[in-house]
């Protein structure tokens, strides 16, 4: 069994140390293989423009002081942690998401599907959906708004992730039951981390939806937090049940595909 979960909190604008520390104490004492945490965990989500924003981001290779403290946590809890943070290149910025454990960086994903404002802040992400393994289970990754789109967790699904991280900051109603969708129709787990709160800025106000969860298989909802909560979900899980790709005794999720019809 593979001991999987999420943190639900509210990360605070412009304050990369506070939701450090309320990281730190919200994951105390806690033991997970996988657990995963909201979109821009580091920064908070609203900002006027990039140029706000680049204080509080910093690098993909780990060197930076949200990262640091995540694997100082990841080592703590044993296993690997899935957060989303705000990522400073040369190019620009990326809405991206870490897979990190005590050893340091696992993979980097960059969000492909930007959502309304954050096109104002972000580049498109490069980096395509890939998989990595972990204590010999795979796992892949999207951020937020990449759930709108199927082909996020069907190419995820298509190269062999048995579990989909989904680190989100989610503001419309309708994600968290298409997760139970892209569950079924790729026979995968997904584990949506979304926070909770709202931001204001500049007379604009975003009320973020909470309700965090863990989908199984066969499209069930496992864990499902409350709108307005922080909370650390945990539950085991048999990542080897997404092997098992039929739907009926004779429906297959991936063989009965048809891709030369949906050109």
């Amino acid at each position: 069994m593979f001991r999987v979960g999420y943190l639900q909190f509210s990360p605070v604008r412009c304050d990369v140390e506070k939701n450090i520390v309320l990281i730190n104490g919200l994951l105390s004492g806690v033991q997970a293989d996988l657990l995963v945490m909201p979109e821009l965990s580091n920064s908070g989500y609203l900002y006027k423009d990039s140029t706000e924003l680049a204080p509080f981001a910093e690098a993909g290779d780990g060197s930076g002081p949200f990262l640091i403290a995540m694997q100082s946590i990841a080592a703590r809890i044993g296993g690997v942690i899935v957060t989303g943070f705000a990522e400073k290149t040369i190019d620009g910025l990326y809405n991206s998401a870490a897979a990190i454990d005590g050893k340091g960086i696992v993979q980097i994903y960059r969000k492909t599907h930007l959502f309304s404002d954050e096109m104002n802040l972000f580049i498109p992400g490069d980096t395509g959906f890939k998989i990595f393994e972990y204590k010999g289970f795979k796992i892949g990754m999207m951020i937020c708004f990449d759930w709108i789109f199927p082909e996020s967790a069907r190419t995820l699904a298509l190269r062999g992730a048995q579990i989909i991280t989904h680190p989100a900051n989610l503001v419309l109603p309708f994600c968290q039951q298409a997760m139970v969708t892209r569950s079924l129709e790729n026979g995968v787990f997904t584990i949506t981390a979304n926070r909770f709160g709202q931001e204001t800025l500049d007379g604009k106000k975003l009320v973020f939806t909470g309700n965090s969860q863990i989908i199984d298989v066969k499209g069930n909802r496992i864990l499902q937090s409350p709108t307005h909560a922080d909370e650390v979900r945990i539950c085991e899980i048999e990542p080897s049940l997404a092997e098992n790709k039929f739907i009926t005794k004779t429906n297959h999720l991936f063989k009965d595909r048809h891709p030369e019809m949906y050109a």
